[in-house]
């Protein structure tokens, strides 16, 4: 199947395992360190590329060696760039993330990645597309005043649509993505980003206050698994216990899972199981697509490790 990604593009310089987090006027050692294609958007593309589908990706990056290492990784990966825009008056995004196997910190210039604007992304380009998916609602600063129009547009041209609203470096929250769910199917929030947008602690209760009647809100959990409301009632998909060796991009693989399976025809906790299973293994490489799993792959993880859904 066809899907479209209207997002953001950067590289990521991962460094690996620090021996102690830094300190205000110390210094401190990692044990590894990659530069990867990074940006929520694109990890996800690459993901769903990877699962066997075809992906188109509309973004824009600077004329500059950075953006020409994006693009060159995107090709790599068999992604549609025809409607990717160059721009020599911007520098292409650039995060460095500092990560463990327990968690991470991400700094980000942004750069291109709030070059982006609704109307860049025309009507004809959903021809033959089955899905439109949006990440980073709070880094695409560009897109997200016009995200509710564009997302109107891809269901009136007969699209299903997704976003993953990433976390919000001003600490505002801003009550605009509420608005903007009218338009989403499917919402992809990670447990802090899920508590500040609904104002509420409990997983459970906050999904069922982001309930609109239209979006299927699918709660990232960390190690707790997965959540999301089946008949209104709450269903948490447990996390699979394996050693990580870096968790950066595995919400965005998560993502990618999700769509290739419901997608495909598959119930919501079926796909939130595959979903977690591409999350999970995508932590067994360094950066965010190395580890991506093959539908077979995702497959034959899910077959050793059997989860049950625990409702709560």
């Amino acid at each position: 199947m066809k899907i479209l990604i209207a997002g953001e593009l950067n590289l990521d310089l991962v460094l690996q395992n620090y021996q102690s987090f830094p300190e205000l006027g110390k210094e401190v050692l990692v044990e590894d360190m990659s530069l990867t294609l990074g940006s929520a958007s694109a990890i996800c593309a690459a993901g769903l590329a990877k699962l066997g589908n075809t992906v188109s990706f509309a973004g824009k990056v600077g004329a500059d060696p950075w953006g020409d290492l994006v693009l060159e990784r995107l090709r790599d990966l068999g992604i549609d760039l025809a409607y990717v825009m160059r721009d020599p008056s911007i520098k292409t995004g650039m995060t460095v993330s500092i990560t463990s196997s327990r968690d991470r910190a991400l700094i980000t210039y942004l750069g291109s990645i709030a070059e982006l604007r609704d109307w860049d992304v025309k009507d004809s380009w959903f021809a033959g597309c089955r899905h439109l998916h949006v990440s980073s609602f709070y880094l695409q600063q560009g897109l997200r005043p016009g995200l509710k129009s564009l997302l109107a547009r891809a269901h009136r041209s007969g699209l299903t649509t997704s976003l993953d609203p990433g976390f919000d470096p001003s600490g505002r929250w801003g009550s605009d993505i509420l608005d903007t769910l009218a338009e989403v199917d499917y919402f992809f929030p990670n447990e802090i980003e899920l508590q500040e947008i609904a104002g509420v602690t409990n997983p459970a209760d906050a999904l069922r206050s982001l309930s609109n009647g239209r979006t299927a809100t699918v709660a990232k959990l960390g190690a707790a698994g997965c959540m999301i409301l089946v008949d209104g009632l709450p269903v948490r998909i447990p996390a699979f216990s394996i050693q990580a060796v870096d968790t950066t991009g595995a919400g965005d693989s998560f993502n990618a899972g999700f769509l290739h399976a419901r997608l495909g025809g598959r119930g919501l906790i079926d796909a939130a199981r595959f979903a977690t299973a591409c999350g999970a293994i995508s932590t067994q490489g360094l950066g965010g697509t190395s580890a991506q799993p093959t539908e077979s792959e995702a497959a034959a993880f899910l077959a050793s490790h059997i989860p049950e859904e625990v409702r709560t």
